[in-house]
């Protein structure tokens, strides 16, 4: 029997040995995994587990062994060994193109499964190396490096290329690891000769040479070492590592520009929080982690493939922390790196945390910005001891001009442009110059971050650098600061919906872009600044910058603030009108459609038609005709979509008037005049600019989306199944690439319909569930209801009635409570299926009655032979003598689906009624019956419906015969 794990004494490794296996070298000692030559990035955890799986390659070894090597001392779960192995194998392409590395030996352990070789480096270059007259003098390699090893390849490449590169990022990014990594990578390459020159201790920029000859081991008795230096340097090749530019940056600049001219073989690898801006300077900017983005359904295992939060775990369970990487704790470490900008220093001193509070009590104090004086580990540079250092190590080199810009962009949040920097950070004793100036250093310096936004360039204070700014501040600064950033946000907002009423496209991605800043001023307006007259107008100007990402909640909550603090000078202008539309529009689709929503959008609406604001009437128009919709009354829905294409006439604009079809047309098909409905629906998609996000997004929905996807549907009914199922697709398409989750979601659960008819339960299933998943990430509450419910409708479908019915009554109730009826009749005719399936015909029964009366009062025919045709079966259930009744309810369904040009009603009714007759000995009429239907379709022949009624066909036809 082998020694229990923590008694295990003997080694994983001889010294110097080189393991090899596929693409893979692993020089046991160094701990550094290379494919192909180039280093990989595997966390330290990961490395502790391949070590131990190669020590005993083809060999099982236990969980409890793995666990007792990776974190010796320390109770971990087998959920952070499950990560790491994941890690590992993706590490190394494990699986891909037929590769296997790790095997899982179920209620075993893990072995490591593929051919392997042991070499040893040899001594003499060992000895050649020791014989080196320059000893390398680099720090000890960093025992975890994520994320970067395509910084590292670029890295070396450039300077095997040029000779001269700067890695350039802002403080606690990191720099000085990849630096002391890349020295490590190139040992062999310079024979040694790596030379690693520490600058943040020097005060005087004069003694930057000194430092270099001293690390050098060369004497120099001149008073200027510079000529013995370079004298020195010119006939010897090696790697000099400059650490640390930034407080000496003129002396580095100019010395190390002159040892590259002068010394050809000499490659220099200099780090600084700016560019040294000389002659050969290659400059790689070096950015923080990855992190996961905050998107909704993003699972446990995506998220921690990202770096950020890979250096957040190594970190944290280095420290002691046990974490649930299979449960919650995921999405809450995505958090945290998002929050700390994916900066490796704030992370690492984060991470630490965790084990003295707890995960959710970090991030909480993250939230309190508690976080700049948390120390980090002992005998770390001070600089890096906390956050606080790192950021008065930048402080402290700059100007009086710079400081004063940088406390007062304190006040943004997220990504800003150069001319909302220059409104805010103006001042009495600032000139536009200075400030213009003041900016271009602070991003030259690394404490604005910056990327490219068209022709244009963004920046950005990483939140560390805010609180930090923000420490700096004093009180009446940041009030000045934030008064101006509130006007400019204000007077930009109100620009764009200028640009709007001009017949312009309006710039979404830039209103959607500033959001966190529209948000920051709106606070600061009702809360601290009291600056509430301007705080409304900017509400009311945000409103569609909100719409456009479907942030009903929060619209809602900041209009009805406005709305309260509303003057009666304001009462009757465009302020209050555009007030009332969003709180009406956003309370519909979070909370139901209430008489308070009814109320908004028709006080919107009337002073709009004071106002003499045709284009504010058509949208208005159109969000009472989907009130009407949502709350059932279809006749009245039609009414206002006739009111809204009559107002769009007189106008002259083209999105006006396609709009405004696409509502007529949505009524036509929901009332059951199909070849109408489809006339309308096409005129508004080509009628309609062909664009990502046009001006009808900020109804609240998309409108050009949701005509295709009524004309998807509709084209299913007009006997068109493989078409409606394209067309579906691409409405979903298009809805996810518009990137408005409330239009996704009307593109989602009609497309789910349409699948559903074609008897794709599969794929229904998958969309009904990403439905949800937004539907619950953005409050929109009843949609949440709807989900259920159609889970319940794919239930019954697949024959499991007692679930299903059960799961439809709960969403019926729900969506009563929301005054939400506009799939009411769908949800009764399959509730009805599913309690006849169930055996409870006369329940079935009274509620298709009750469901008839109800279509024939509201409007919502399409159903009508659906219904009529869920009834006949119920009566055949019934018992034999309502055969009759039954016969005459499919006689009517068919009646009524020819009517409405419905194909697919009537190929269904057809093949119920050919089924009877069948039964009855009516085979000649049964097969006349579907063959008249059948010789109308060109196309979907693998559907469900027409599967079915050609195999029915085909038994009339040979009983017939």
């Amino acid at each position: 029997m082998s020694p229990p794990p923590a008694m295990r004494k003997e080694p994983l490794a001889q010294p110097g040995e080189i393991v090899s296996f596929g693409p893979f070298t692993l020089r046991v000692n160094e701990r550094l995994l290379a494919r192909n030559g180039v280093p990989l990035d595997l966390g330290g955890r990961a490395m502790d587990v391949l070590l131990a799986l190669i020590a005993r390659a083809n060999a099982v070894v236990s969980k409890e062994e793995l666990l007792a090597e990776a974190w010796p001392g320390v109770v971990i779960s087998d959920g952070s060994l499950r990560y790491q192995i994941t890690m590992l194998r993706q590490a190394l392409g494990d699986g891909q193109d037929g590769a296997r590395y790790v095997s899982n030996i179920v209620g075993r352990g893990y072995c490591f499964v593929a051919k392997i070789s042991r070499t040893f480096a040899e001594p003499e270059v060992q000895a050649q190396r020791d014989e080196s007259p320059v000893e390398p003098g680099l720090p000890a390699p960093p025992g975890l490096l994520v994320g970067r090893s395509g910084d590292l390849a670029a890295i070396a490449a450039q300077l095997a290329k040029g000779r001269f590169v700067t890695l350039v990022g802002t403080g606690g990014v990191g720099k000085t690891t990849v630096a002391v990594r890349t020295g490590h990578d190139l040992l062999a390459d310079f024979a040694g000769a790596v030379v690693f020159v520490d600058l943040a201790t020097l005060t005087d920029p004069s003694l930057v040479p000194t430092a270099i000859a001293s690390m050098l081991r060369l004497s120099v008795r001149s008073a200027d070492p510079v000529p013995s230096l370079v004298s020195y340097l010119r006939e010897r090749r090696m790697l000099l590592v400059l650490d640390n530019c930034e407080h000496v940056i003129a002396a580095a600049a100019s010395l190390a520009e002159r040892i590259f001219q002068a010394a050809p073989s000499i490659h220099i690898l200099a780090t600084s929080r700016e560019a040294l801006r000389v002659r050969g300077e290659y400059v790689h900017p070096l950015n923080p982690f990855a992190s996961p983005p905050d998107l909704p359904g993003l699972g446990a295992r995506e998220i921690l493939a990202y770096p950020a939060t890979r250096l957040f775990v190594d970190r944290a369970e280095a420290s002691g922390s046990t974490l649930d990487l299979d449960g919650t704790d995921a999405p809450i470490i995505a958090n945290i790196c998002r929050k700390l900008d994916g900066v490796a220093l704030a992370i690492e001193l984060a991470a630490r945390r965790v084990s003295t509070y707890g995960l959710h009590q970090t991030a909480t104090l993250l939230d309190e910005r508690l976080a700049l004086s948390w120390l980090g580990q002992r005998g770390a540079q001070p600089r890096h001891a906390t956050l606080q250092a790192t950021l008065d190590w930048s402080y402290e080199l700059l100007d009086i001009h710079e400081r004063r810009v940088l406390c007062r962009l304190c006040v943004f949040v997220g990504y800003f442009s150069l001319d909302a920097a220059r409104h805010v950070a103006d001042a009495d004793n600032l000139s536009k110059e200075q400030i213009v100036a003041a900016i271009a250093s602070l991003a030259e310096k690394s404490l604005l971050a910056i990327r490219p936004s068209g022709a244009f360039t963004q920046y950005r204070l990483l939140e560390s650098t805010r609180t930090y700014a923000l420490s700096k501040a004093d009180e009446a600064t940041v009030d000045d600061a934030s008064l101006h950033h509130a006007r400019y946000f204000r007077d930009r907002l109100q620009q764009m919906a200028a640009s709007r009423g001009a017949g312009h496209a309006p710039d979404g991605a830039s209103e959607t872009a500033d959001l966190g800043n529209i948000r920051a001023a709106l606070t600061w307006c009702f809360g601290r600044g009291r600056a509430t007259e301007l705080g409304v107008s900017l509400a009311s100007a945000a409103v569609p910058a909100f719409l456009a990402k479907s942030l009903l909640a929060e619209c809602h909550g900041w209009s009805r603030r406005a709305l309260a603090q509303l003057t009666p000078a304001l009462r009757g202008s465009s302020t209050e009108m555009h007030l009332q539309a969003a709180i009406g529009v956003s309370q519909m689709f979070t909370r139901g459609n209430s008489d308070e929503v009814r109320a908004a959008l028709e006080r919107s609406l009337e002073v709009a038609e004071a106002l003499e604001d045709a284009a504010s009437q058509v949208q208005l128009l159109g969000r009472l005709q989907i009130f009407h919709e949502r709350i059932g009354d279809f006749v009245e829905s039609l009414k206002y979509a006739h009111r809204c294409a009559r107002v769009a006439s007189t106008i002259g604009d083209a999105t006006a008037v396609a709009a405004a079809n696409s509502l007529v047309g949505l009524c036509n098909h929901l009332l059951g005049d199909q070849p109408e409905a489809r006339r309308l629906l096409e005129a508004a998609l080509a009628g309609s600019p062909d664009s990502l996000q046009d001006s009808s997004i900020y109804s609240g929905f998309d409108l050009r989306n949701r005509a295709r996807i009524a004309l998807a549907r509709t084209l299913w009914l007009q006997g068109y199944p493989s078409q409606a199922v394209v067309l579906a697709q691409r409405a979903v398409d298009e809805a996810r690439q518009l990137d408005h989750p409330v239009t996704l979601c009307i593109a989602l659960i009609w497309a789910v319909s349409v699948y559903m008819w074609v008897g794709d339960l599969e794929r229904a299933e998958r969309d009904i569930d990403r439905f949800i998943a937004y539907a619950e990430a953005h409050s929109l509450t009843p949609y949440l209801a709807v989900g259920r419910g159609v889970k319940g409708e794919l239930a019954v479908r697949r024959g499991d009635a007692g679930r299903g019915v059960q799961a439809i009554q709960d969403c019926l109730v729900e969506l009563r409570e929301s005054r939400y009826e506009l799939l009411t009749t769908a949800f009764n005719l399959t509730l009805a299926e599913g309690l006849t399936a169930l055996g409870q015909t006369a329940d079935a029964l009274e509620l298709l009655d009750d469901t008839l009366a109800l279509v024939h009062a509201k409007g919502d025919l399409y159903n009508l032979p659906e219904l009529l045709r869920a009834k006949a079966r119920a009566l055949s259930c019934l018992s034999p003598s309502h055969a009759a009744q039954a016969e005459e309810c499919l006689v009517q369904s068919l009646a009524s689906s020819r009517q409405q040009g419905a194909r697919a009603w009537e190929l269904r009714t057809a093949t119920d009624l050919a089924r009877m007759w069948q039964a009855a000995g009516r085979e000649r009429e049964a097969r006349a019956l579907l063959e008249g239907i059948l010789a109308h379709y060109t196309e979907g022949f693998e559907t469900a419906d027409l599967q079915q009624a050609q195999q029915l066909f085909g038994k009339a036809k040979g009983a017939a015969v």
